[in-house]
């Protein structure tokens, strides 16, 4: 078969709805990654040796040659995903399905998600406040010693809205888009934004490409999983879809960044609380708008809620996947 038509829908949408399964079952097991690693990690190297080779000089120098380093990134990434996908193509159609959906899985990261948010709320309930700062400093970048219950519960909702969208909901649109190689560019994508678009001395210029094009890719994805956690709060009786959908028209637009406060001003308004707002990473304060108008007070009762509502909105996920190939298939 072609290895072209496993890029492109129908056979992209089959590989995303088996990744997606395959993933949310298994996750990325442990014995695999001690033995290879994982995509993430491989690129993640790539960008510290691109970085440590290209940022340097002026500031002009220094924004040119992030562009070039970017350009180099998306290369490799995009054609050993090609080269992959034409590999599988030699299975036969079932058999590379089968093989580039094996791949795709360790794309998204459901299970993990789930699992380290879950941690915060355990370790907090039955540990104490140390337990659940340590646990929380896994998944955000803020200053976590000075947290308390609350600002530890909201750091904890806050990042699974939007790992939700920029680590579910966006490889799986680029993947139902473009196959492997369209869910390794934007996993090549977002990892430089995560590893180098910061706005500090060293990579505000280094970084500027990075973080404007993840901005770009991120875009119909944060749209989609506020849409999905709506959704997911109107068949929850104790959460809120008329409280989501109007802290989304709000709230959504006033967060600093222009994709996340979708999904959280999504959550807030489902859960009946305030996040974002002001927090420290490092010695830097953010003075950031609040998404949502409910109360400030968190606890663990509401990452387990919020738990509950991504959970269901993972299954809408796949449904909407399984829903778009039937419509291209039939």
């Amino acid at each position: 078969m072609p290895w072209t038509s496993l890029t492109h829908p129908p056979d992209a949408l089959a590989i995303l709805c088996l990744a997606l399964a395959i993933e949310a079952a298994a996750g990325y097991p442990d014995r695999l990654y001690r033995a290879f690693g994982h995509p993430v990690t491989w690129i993640g190297r790539l960008i510290a040796a691109l970085e440590a080779g290209f940022n340097r000089g002026g500031e002009a120098r220094r924004r040119v040659s992030g562009i070039v380093a970017l350009v180099m990134l998306i290369a490799i990434s995009g054609s050993t995903a090609i080269v992959l996908t034409m590999l599988a193509a030699y299975a036969g159609r079932a058999g590379s399905l089968v093989l580039v959906a094996l791949l795709a899985a360790s794309l998204p990261a459901q299970r993990s998600l789930y699992s380290h948010v879950a941690c915060v709320a355990h370790d907090l309930a039955n540990d104490g406040l140390a337990a659940g700062q340590h646990a929380v400093s896994m998944i955000v970048g803020r200053n976590t010693e000075t947290l308390d219950e609350a600002g530890i519960c909201r750091a904890a909702i806050e990042s699974l809205s939007e790992n939700f969208s920029d680590g579910i909901v966006a490889p799986a649109v680029w993947l139902g888009v473009g196959g492997l190689p369209g869910g390794v560019l934007y996993k090549a994508i977002n990892t430089a934004d995560s590893m180098i678009g910061h706005r500090t001395p060293r990579h505000e210029a280094f970084g500027w490409a990075s973080a404007r094009l993840d901005d770009l890719v991120n875009l119909p994805a944060s749209r989609l999983t506020a849409l999905l956690l709506i959704a997911a709060a109107a068949i929850h009786r104790d959460a809120s879809a008329g409280g989501a959908w109007r802290a989304v028209r709000r709230d959504a637009r006033r967060h600093r960044s222009p994709n996340a406060g979708w999904p959280e001003a999504a959550m807030a308004g489902a859960l009946g609380l305030r996040l974002a707002g002001p927090r420290v990473y490092g010695e830097t304060r953010v003075e950031d708008a609040w998404m949502g108008d409910g109360r400030a007070e968190a606890g663990p009762a509401d990452v387990k809620l919020a738990l509950r509502l991504y959970r269901t909105a993972c299954l809408l996920l796949f449904g909407l996947a399984c829903a778009g190939l039937l419509v291209m298939v039939l």
